[in-house]
């Protein structure tokens, strides 16, 4: 019995072990693995699972981005051969980084597929070379290619890189340039390449002759003034004319049609159009460009009809469109008059807020040669603005810059809050003004707007260390102006440091020195906060300064005379009494010969808002001891002289840019004066210090200035107007200053202060403790008031053409052309204009970030000068650190 089971048990294992050899064998066989398969693409598409993919060819990416790119993944179902492997492939190609690709099964497992995707990268460059370019060719170029060091290079870069040097050196006007790009593999390196861009630029292409033809009720100078392009002059034909040959290109061409369309539309031809235009080859160098015009009918304005307007009546928007029924129906001023102007009738409507306003010019009929303009508006509603974000500012605190903006969150836009706040920034001069830009964002929904202000910080701290040559020795200066200085931080750790310095306030402290030992000593320093306690745009400035002059013995001159008569004895030059000596002046150091100089002052100012609120009124209080001893260069030679004066200052200043102003204007009318001492003193002045042969003379005269009284008034100004558009525009600065020193009694002049006339206005240590500077180019220096005639008057007239050569934040370069005229008076009541002394020049501005300005003017006097009967001639002046 348990034998029978235990053998029907063994039969049932038996059959149950058959039956699964069985299915793992159909199981094998169902999963056989065929290596490498050959894929018949003639025959029928099989179904297959990826069950992996391997990449090969790829060493410096991550495998799955380049797997991505493919559009395959694992347990994907395809068909192979089929469209998913095609796509894959061509996936590869069009991204353009590989320079073979293929797809291949490595595997096949029963219904599971195995990829191998086998990839060559495209080499890599190791180095550009530019050939047959210059230095600043070669620069913008870099900036411009996709050529970079290090990234892989396909076809598509190299055609978009010859393009783009092609359309480069047309726009200069080297249209026959010829561009090759060769490749080379870098033998130091594996699969890289080394590229030269060769460069071959022939010669520039210029216009021969421009031919309009189709002209007729138009005057052909005036349509060819409005081309920027001008054809070769005839010299033989036209003389004393600078115009010469202007170079073509494709972009001044295309721009030169419509400025000729434009200027049609100007004078009422709405229809001139131009039918057909070609360039010619005439020589190797020149073309001939013809043009063939259309004029049509001449429009007049017949009607003018507002649409939609509430917030403006229709009478003020006509008086601002300034186009009358009648007038010549003039496009472009059409157009500057209701979107570009200052005063255009959408800068009217954004002052008030109304910044989502929709304008629309209609013609909505023509009739013969007349037009009815119907102007159809949406006004919106009224934009307050919402955020103001600053950028770039990497110098000051935020709200040194925030309190210079009239843009401020909450209140309605306005175009000219705007404008204003791009001037201030400007004129703080920590900011370039060549690239401040405002980006308005409008939120219509919202009904506001965010105000972006993206700058660019530039330092505008100066030193100076120079050194000159006088005839006691070397005389060295240093000064250190500190445009961003910070008072209150000055004991603060952990403050806003530029080194050891604090800063971000935007105060100023100034700091020099000037030596050449002995001799010549002065120091000074000043201080100005331009917001005053931070609440409120006061300012407040301090300075104080000290300077010691000392005179050489008599013992020089007398060496002096003695060598010279010496010489003169036995046979050696000429006897003329000095300057021939064995000694060297600064070999006789006279310490009791000397004039000190002390002096301190304080000023208060604030903005007004009255006429407007670009005037500002400051106050100044000043002092000043004159200690002399011996001193035989000035009028009074011993004792002390006293100067305490109160200053008045009303000023407007609204240019728009502090380096290159190209708009607005600068004016300041200055009142200075001293208590008038002699009105109480008691003192007949009309006797006191009359005859020098007295004794009592220096004594009397040391009395009579003891302490100096007058009346001084200064008036400067300046405009600046833009004569051309863009940025590298033509600029003309018109200049016109007088300046008058008075006296309360006739008999107590003052000598100090008084007024030095001529040269380049830099003062010298042996002039400037009794007079103010003036500058007139073409002159030698203090020519117009020569030594005792002091100038108790002048006045200065001047033109000055600029044109900026480079304006960056570091550097600004700008040239100038000149004509000035100018004078100055012993007697006040003698001042003339037209009796001036004219003189005209050129010369070059360079402003330098770390210095300030210089400058080199050469000029020609026109007119004689005290004491001579020669006119002035050349000069040629330096200045550094101010401006004429």
């Amino acid at each position: 019995m348990i034998k029978d089971i235990k053998m029907r048990y063994f039969s049932l294992f038996k059959t149950f072990f058959l039956v699964l050899l069985l299915l793992v064998v159909a199981q094998v066989a169902a999963q056989q693995t065929v290596v490498k398969p050959t894929i018949l693409y003639t025959g029928n598409p099989h179904t297959y699972t990826i069950g992996g993919i391997n990449l090969s060819g790829v060493d410096n990416y991550e495998p799955y981005v380049i797997i991505g790119i493919s559009g395959l993944s694992v347990g994907d179902v395809i068909d192979v051969p089929g469209d998913a492997i095609t796509t894959a492939v061509k996936n590869y190609w069009k991204h353009g980084l590989f320079a073979d690709v293929s797809i291949e099964a490595d595997s096949i497992v029963g219904n599971k597929i195995y990829l191998g995707i086998n990839l060559k990268q495209r080499p890599r460059i190791s180095n550009i070379n530019y050939n047959g370019v210059k230095k600043g060719e070669r620069e913008d170029l870099e900036l411009k290619l996709p050529l970079r060091k290090g990234n892989q290079i396909t076809p598509n870069i190299v055609d978009r890189a010859k393009k783009i040097v092609k359309q480069y050196f047309e726009d200069k006007g080297y249209n026959n340039a010829e561009v090759v790009i060769m490749q080379r593999p870098d033998v130091t390196a594996d699969n890289q390449m080394i590229v030269d861009v060769n460069v071959d630029k022939k010669e520039k292409i210029k216009i021969n002759r421009i031919y309009i033809n189709g002209v007729e009720e138009v005057p052909l100078k005036k349509i060819k003034y409005a081309m920027k392009m001008r054809e070769r002059v005839r010299w033989s034909t036209l003389k004393n004319t600078f115009l010469r040959s202007k170079k073509f290109t494709p972009e001044k061409y295309k721009e030169d049609k419509e400025n000729i369309l434009s200027r049609y539309a100007e004078l009422g031809y709405r229809d001139a159009r131009i039918v057909s235009d070609s360039v010619v080859p005439y020589d190797a160098k020149h073309v001939d460009i013809h043009i063939n015009v259309e004029e049509g009918n001449r429009y007049y304005l017949r009607s003018v009809k507002w649409v939609g307007n509430s917030v403006f009546s229709t009478a003020y928007l006509d008086y601002l469109l300034r186009l009358k029924p009648g007038d010549v129906y003039n496009q472009t001023e059409l157009d500057k008059r209701l979107f570009t102007d200052t005063d255009a009738v959408k800068n009217e409507y954004y002052n008030k807020g109304y910044v989502f306003l929709h304008l629309l010019p209609i013609e909505v009929s023509v009739v013969n040669d007349s037009v009815d303009l119907e102007i159809r508006m949406s006004e919106g509603v009224q934009a307050t603005i919402d955020r103001v974000r600053i950028s770039g500012n990497e110098r000051l605190y935020e709200d040194v810059v925030r309190r210079e903006l009239r843009t401020v969150p909450g209140d309605l836009f306005s175009m000219t809050a705007l404008e204003r706040s791009f001037r201030e920034i400007a004129n703080m001069g920590h900011f370039n003004p060549e690239t401040i830009q405002p980006d308005v964002l409008d939120n219509r929904e919202a009904g506001t707007v965010d105000i972006n202000w993206g700058l660019e910080t530039k330092s505008s701290d100066q030193i100076e260390l120079s050194a000159g040559w006088g005839q006691t020795g070397v005389i060295g200066k240093l000064s250190l102006k500190l445009t961003n200085f910070s008072m209150r931080n000055l004991f603060r750790k952990g403050s806003l440091r530029r080194g050891i310095l604090p800063q971000g306030d935007g105060q100023t402290l100034t700091l020099s020195a000037q030596s050449n030992g002995k001799y010549y000593q002065a120091y000074s320093i000043s201080f100005f906060d331009p917001w005053f306690g931070r609440k409120r745009p006061n300012s407040l400035s301090v300075s104080a300064f000290m300077s010691i002059q000392t005179d050489v013995a008599d013992s020089y001159y007398n060496s002096a005379y003695y060598n010279n008569y010496n010489n003169y004895l036995y046979g050696y030059g000429n006897y003329n009494g000095y300057g021939y000596g064995y000694n060297n002046m600064a070999s006789y150091y006279d310490p009791d010969k000397y004039i000190r100089m002390y002096g301190f002052s304080i000023g208060w100012g604030r903005p007004l808002k009255w006429p407007d609120d670009y005037f500002t009124l400051s106050a100044e209080l000043n002092y000043q001891l004159y200690s002399l001893k011996d001193w035989q260069y000035f009028l009074i030679t011993d004792g002390n002289c006293n100067n305490i004066n109160l200053s008045m200052t009303l000023s407007r200043r609204s240019i728009d840019n502090p380096y290159f102003p190209r708009q607005g204007s600068d004016f300041s009318l200055q009142v200075s004066a001293t208590p008038p001492y002699s009105l109480w003193d008691g003192k007949d002045y009309a006797s006191l210090a009359k005859n020098p042969k007295n004794s009592s003379y220096k004594a009397e005269l040391r009395d009579k200035h003891k302490w100096i009284e007058y009346y001084k008034i200064k008036f400067r100004s300046k405009t600046f107007t833009s004569l051309t558009e863009g940025k590298h525009n033509l600029v003309l600065m018109t200049r016109a200053d007088f300046g008058i020193l008075g006296s309360y009694d006739k008999h107590k002049k003052s000598p100090f202060e008084t007024f030095y006339v001529g040269g380049d206005g830099m003062s010298g240590y042996s002039y400037n403790y009794a007079t103010d500077m003036v500058a007139l180019r073409g002159y030698e220096n203090g020519s117009l008031t020569p030594y005792g005639y002091e100038g108790y008057a002048y006045t200065r007239l001047g033109l000055e053409l600029r044109f900026p050569f480079m304006l960056q934040s570091s550097t600004t370069i700008y040239g100038l052309a000149f004509v000035e005229g100018g004078n100055s008076w012993a007697d006040a009541s003698k001042f003339n204009l037209f009796d001036l002394k004219r003189s005209a020049g050129v010369g070059i501005r360079v402003f330098l970030q770390m210095i300030g300005l210089i400058g080199l003017d050469w000029a020609y006097g026109f007119d004689d000068v005290y004491g001579s009967t020669q006119y002035s001639g050349s000069q040629f002046h330096f200045i550094l650190g101010q401006e004429f």
